[in-house]
């Protein structure tokens, strides 16, 4: 099966519509789709409807900005009710602050000789409630201050750069709690991408497990080949279920499209085992 259970629509910081992204997904031959959008369920029924309809396998999706240890991580919630009331209020207390936020790293790149960056920003949003370092990105991608996305975050919005300004997210604890009250599965997305020390990994998987988190993601286009062979030890170190996603955003913006991903390695229970 070609799971692909990590991407993002115009709902979030991605590119494409919700129908749009699940055309893709089967065009790139996935058969079990999750869109994921960051801290918003507005677009899991179009999702749904359009992946139904190709013929594909759909697991509603979330991934949410958790605040751990004074950095940010983001826990993927699979198969959740996005109707559900205390998940639906979570994320909109998270998503509040964004707007402020999205002013200050606009003042913080103004600083440094990038004039506009907020408004050029906005030009890229489709939910004004998520504002995103994505989406500051792209504009200056577009006004030629960098070559790719990847580079702006290098250069300008990665923490300690010129334009980053910290936000304080969920907890983990919260973000779980609302997971699991949608019903769904916990999971740590992309872990190879957090600056934690191996003491400090080795609390945050501990308390993920202790909070209810079941799974991890392995196989993610955020990691390279070694942190697939990483991460598969750390899964079957700490009896994690183990996930699959491209993390799509838009072309050209990740390593992978939709659907392109290698085999989870061997030895390793699929999280998606539980609904198909």
């Amino acid at each position: 099966m070609n799971a692909d259970l990590h991407c993002h629509s115009n709902v979030s910081d991605g590119f494409f519509a919700p129908a749009d992204v699940a055309r893709r997904a089967h065009a790139g031959g996935v058969t079990i789709w999750s869109l994921t959008d960051h801290d918003e369920v507005r677009g899991q029924a179009e999702a749904r409807r359009t992946a139904e309809a190709l013929g594909m396998r759909y697991l509603a999706g979330v991934e949410i900005s958790v605040t751990w240890a004074m950095k940010t991580v983001h826990v993927v919630g699979l198969g959740i009710d996005p109707d559900c009331p205390a998940l639906v209020e979570g994320l909109h207390a998270t998503r509040n602050g964004r707007s402020t936020r999205a002013e200050a790293m606009g003042a913080a790149l103004d600083a440094v000789g990038i004039p506009g960056a907020y408004e050029g920003a906005l030009r890229y949003v489709s939910n004004p409630d998520l504002v995103s370092r994505t989406h500051f990105a792209r504009f200056l991608v577009e006004k030629g201050f960098a070559e790719s996305t990847a580079d702006v975050f290098d250069r300008f919005l990665g923490e300690g750069k010129p334009g980053y300004v910290p936000h304080r997210w969920a907890s983990l604890e919260d973000a779980l709690r609302w997971i699991k009250a949608a019903g769904g599965v916990a999971v740590i997305a992309h872990p190879g991408r957090y600056k934690y020390t191996p003491l400090a990994f080795d609390e945050l998987f501990s308390t993920f497990i202790d909070l209810g988190g079941e799974a991890i993601e392995v196989v993610t286009g955020s990691h390279t080949p070694d942190q697939y062979r990483e991460y598969a030890d750390v899964a079957r170190r700490f009896g994690f279920e183990a996930s699959r996603g491209s993390d799509f955003h838009a072309p050209g913006e990740g390593r992978v499209e939709l659907g392109e991903l290698p085999p989870l390695p061997a030895g390793l229970k699929p999280v998606w085992e539980r609904w198909f």
